[in-house]
């Protein structure tokens, strides 16, 4: 080992400029790495929202939607505000009722987007209905972009400073020399900064690893460059000149470093072994980021050492921190009682740890201080009542089977509404997914009946019915977002004419149609929405969802049922974290007494 540290100590120019080398390369590196900003891709691959998530994307599209409330708006500028927002390049549509979206001198708008809200095109239209309202008082609540990740960002590096600070005033206050701070600083910056740089071989990491890596890394591990210091200043004190000192503290900070390093590294392997994917996330840059700390102590602060060694001789200062020798006397006369009080204490607080409450989702924490999207969310709720919605995606059947589901889900107190294919009204108290006769079609489109016949006949050829077209077309019934889809095909095909006004008012039709098909029908699964009465998390919440499944298994005995939204996601961390906490806690606890075993061999 001694000849180990007399090569690090006698090198130093060498690893400083590998270490500057290094930096240079990481001011750079540092902005490659790919972060994931979505928590839900780090659900366990076999959680029911993981795979209802999944299914998703390939069946259905989803698009991007937002809520915005103005304040302080009439009635008549409330409306003349949606019209004006709904001239916004990229705005699909508009949900705004004068009787449930205007309260209190606020007005609330839903707006659906015309882009998946993947698509980065939503924020170019959110940033123009915010700039159309920038002479307004509005709040916006909204899942597009990454607004979670934006905000956390921004707060740890309010920490940071604030960190570095205390940081700062702790060195100073404990430290014997002035000239030992800078050598500490100097050390954590390196390490700290190395780690930033490297962390795009990790390939893509999540918004939580990348934001508060560091100041776990500055916990973590600014003992090992205080423990080598202290063994420094020691040397210099038994008489050892600079270089010997800082060979003799390296070679026997070595070991003891490594050894105090392997609990820290043990404990955060065992959160590998977490089903939350967050854990191994946060686990593998965690113990990257105490092992790029090693390697700077061991490494660059011997070479530190050596620079700031005449300048520690010279900035030696009085102890500030006040000596307690009355501690130490109180823990003898005391060492037969505190210790089985200490275990008594251990026994409850494990008891009463099993009994804490926890929060698995955002909704339900109140913060001392808000963020602008906390203000906004609170300022919708105070105003319109909090939105909380599942999606239940059920095998691909009759559009009846779903209308008796949802009837039923409508009965349930915890249900404010449902929709579905089969219960969103087209026009003239049809839904959407009604069945209407030739007749019927004819009198709601405003054609011909003989055309409506016609019609129907393509539609017929077209789906290979031809039994329907020889047997009458009286009594054929089609789901009418079926047939408005298919006339407006024929009538860009100019297989149907119709005048400008029919014309105009089916293609409005369309649109809205096409685009809820797009939402709610894939090609083996269909989808529905059911908004709820009950908050996003907690265990009310987490019954009725059982309730819900329940109620589906019971229309659908076959097939896959998902089940997905905020509190399905809420419930599926709850019950992986049941299991990974207690499996943490035992790996920890087993590595943690190995390395213990091993390094004090008794």
């Amino acid at each position: 080992m001694v000849k180990i540290a007399t090569f690090i100590v006698d090198k130093r120019n060498l690893f400083f400029l590998v270490l500057v080398i290094c930096l240079v390369f990481s001011a750079f590196s540092r902005n490659w790495v790919t972060v994931e900003n979505d928590l839900k891709a780090y659900l366990p691959d076999k959680s029911e929202s993981r795979q209802g998530l999944d299914l998703m994307d390939e069946e259905f599209i989803t698009y991007g939607t937002a809520q915005v409330m103005v304040e302080n708006v009439s009635q008549e500028r409330a409306q003349a505000i949606c019209d004006q927002l709904e001239e916004i390049k990229g705005v699909q549509s508009i949900d705004y009722d004068e009787e449930d979206d205007y309260r209190n001198v606020s007005a609330l708008y839903t707006i659906t987007f015309d882009y998946s809200e993947k698509d980065d095109k939503c924020l170019d239209s959110l940033e123009a209905v915010k700039e159309a309202l920038s002479a307004q008082d509005y709040y916006v609540k909204t899942d597009l972009g990454d607004s979670a990740a934006e905000i956390i960002q921004q707060e740890v590096n309010v920490i940071m400073v604030i960190v570095a600070i205390i940081v700062v005033a702790v060195l100073l206050l404990t430290s014997q020399t002035y000239a030992e701070v800078p050598v500490l600083l100097m050390t954590f910056v390196s390490a700290m900064i190395l780690n930033q740089g490297c962390q795009f071989l990790m390939g893509t990491i999540s918004f939580v690893s990348n934001s508060v890596t560091s100041i776990l890394q500055l916990a973590l591990s600014l003992d090992y460059a205080v423990i080598l210091c202290n063994r420094f200043k020691e040397e210099r004190e038994n008489g050892l000149p600079i270089r010997e000192a800082a060979i003799t503290s390296l070679s026997k900070g070595i070991p003891e470093i490594g050894s105090s390093s392997l609990t820290t590294i043990g404990g955060l392997i065992a959160m590998m072994f977490m089903q939350f994917k967050i854990g191994p996330d946060m686990a593998i840059n965690l113990i990257k980021a105490v092992l790029f700390a090693l390697l700077s102590v061991f490494v660059f602060m011997p070479g530190f050492l050596m620079l700031f060694g005449p300048w520690m001789d010279k900035t030696k200062h009085k102890n500030f921190v006040p000596k307690i020798p009355f501690v130490g006397k109180f823990d003898y006369k005391t060492r037969f009682f505190i210790p089985p009080i200490f275990l008594v204490l251990v026994v409850i607080g494990f008891h009463f740890s099993n009994n804490c409450p926890y929060a698995y989702g955002l909704g339900g924490i109140d913060t001392p201080k808000l963020n602008y999207v906390q203000i906004a969310e609170n300022k919708i709720k105070d105003n319109f009542g909090a939105t909380n919605f599942v999606a239940l995606v059920y095998p691909k059947t009759d559009y009846e089977v779903e209308a008796k589901m949802l009837s039923e889900l409508d009965t349930y107190d915890e249900v404010d509404y449902s929709e579905g294919l089969s219960n969103v009204e087209a026009m003239d108290g049809y839904m959407l997914a009604d069945k209407l006769n030739p007749r019927q079609f004819a009198e709601l489109a405003g054609l011909d009946y003989e055309v409506a016949q016609v019609v129907y006949a393509a539609y017929a050829a077209d789906q290979d019915d031809y039994a329907k077209i020889i047997g009458g077309l009286n009594n054929y019934k089609v789901p009418l977002i079926d047939m408005m889809l298919f006339v407006c095909d024929k009538i860009d095909e100019g297989i149907v004419t119709l005048d400008d006004e029919q014309t105009a008012d089916l293609k409005d039709a369309q649109v809205q149609m096409e685009s809820a098909k797009k939402q709610l029908q894939g090609e083996d699964y269909n989808r529905v929405l059911i908004y709820l009465t009950l908050p996003e998390d907690g265990d009310t919440t987490y019954n009725f969802l059982d309730k819900i499944r329940e109620i589906a298994r019971s229309y659908y005995p076959d097939g896959e049922l998902y089940l997905v939204g905020n509190s399905t996601v809420d419930q599926d961390f709850k019950s992986s974290f049941a299991t990974d906490n207690l499996v943490v806690s035992i790996v920890s606890i087993l590595i943690v007494l190995v390395v213990l075993l091993f390094t004090f061999q008794s």
